[in-house]
């Protein structure tokens, strides 16, 4: 495609935006919804789900790995140790930093992260918006979308996500404005939950040692020995990566920003030179096109309200429905 050309179905004026011929055909497949059609946002009781084989895996191997450090502690190292209170203590942390860990997990796979409404460039559509008289909107070319500011193409989800950060096939979903929230939550639970199996792991090494493996496990030396390797390498692994992710994350709302927006800027440069100009300038923070939130109002923006322990409880905002019932009312529903 030609820069003029994409231009022209990215930048338009409002007269233009009725045409849907130089729209993208990728949308027209089967799509992200659960129980409704890929034409249509998964809103009105419709489940977020991606149906992405590499993202569901990735998703799957989170579970796993997790579920098996929890079996290393509690099986191979709690439970056989002489201390009650040690193994209780432990064991109720453990697992409670586990459970809070996957239902932020849940929350971020499963959570609207702010799709656009496909196919919303319409004529009618922008008659309602009164727009002013040589006013210049964005059209995505791909999902014949009307992109708000800061919302960016996903290729994987095949969705316009407002302030999207990036598609993270670990949660096997995008970040974005509706669970950026949650995917910081999970990076945090994740890195509390691995320094929590690496210190076992340390303390259990230095015990079975004196004791010279005995009485030290119910599994025999050797097995204890490759299980607890295995989660120390796990641990170090995941901690490293979700203790850099957490304070990505973290950085990135405070200074409200996304981490995706540097390399979407790059692209769109290499791409466009006539853009590089404004999209340098954006990038470089001197002239943004929206206004920038101080760092805890960027916090209050992302996590809700003021700093309470609801900032770090997925089960906030939980809303389950009635069996038999179904809500008409509003645009978006909580699942």
């Amino acid at each position: 495609m030609s820069s003029g050309h994409r231009l022209r179905d990215v930048e338009q004026h409002h007269p233009l935006l009725g045409d849907r011929g130089s729209c993208g055909d990728e949308d027209d497949e089967e799509g992200v919804l659960g129980g409704a059609g890929a034409s249509e946002p998964p809103h009105r009781g419709g489940l977020w789900f991606i149906q992405d084989g590499c993202g569901m895996v990735c998703a799957v191997v989170t579970w796993f790995l997790v579920l098996y450090a929890d079996f290393v502690v509690t099986f191979v190292m709690l439970l056989p140790s002489r201390s009650f209170w040690y193994a209780v203590l432990n064991g109720v942390a453990f697992n409670a930093l586990a459970v809070l860990a996957l239902a932020s997990h849940l929350r971020t796979m499963l959570t609207d992260p702010g799709a656009v409404p496909k196919g919303n460039a319409t004529k009618k559509y922008m008659e309602s918006l009164q727009l002013k008289p040589g006013e210049v909107i964005y059209k995505c070319p791909k999902c014949c979308s009307i992109k708000p500011e800061r919302a960016h193409h996903c290729s994987i989800c095949r969705r316009c996500i407002r302030k999207m950060d990036h598609h993270c096939p670990w949660v096997n979903n995008c970040v974005g404005e509706n669970n950026q929230r949650f995917f910081v939550l999970f990076t945090m639970y994740i890195a509390l939950i691995s320094t929590h199996a690496l210190a076992l792991c340390g303390y259990q090494f230095i015990t079975c040692v004196k004791v010279q493996w005995n009485e030290c496990s119910d599994f025999s030396p050797p097995v204890t020995v490759l299980l607890m390797i295995f989660l120390c390498l796990e641990g170090l692994l995941f901690l490293t990566f979700t203790a850099v992710m957490f304070g990505t994350q973290v950085h990135s709302i405070c200074n409200d920003e996304t981490v995706s927006r540097e390399r979407y800027h790059k692209a769109l440069s290499d791409t466009h030179p006539q853009c590089s100009a404004q999209e340098i300038e954006r990038l470089k923070n001197e002239k943004p096109t929206w206004e920038r939130h101080t760092r805890w109002e960027g916090m209050r923006t992302v996590f809700g309200g003021r700093p309470s322990l609801l900032w770090i409880n997925p089960f906030a905002g939980l809303r389950l429905r009635r069996a038999g019932r179904s809500r008409r009312s509003g645009v978006e529903f909580a699942v």
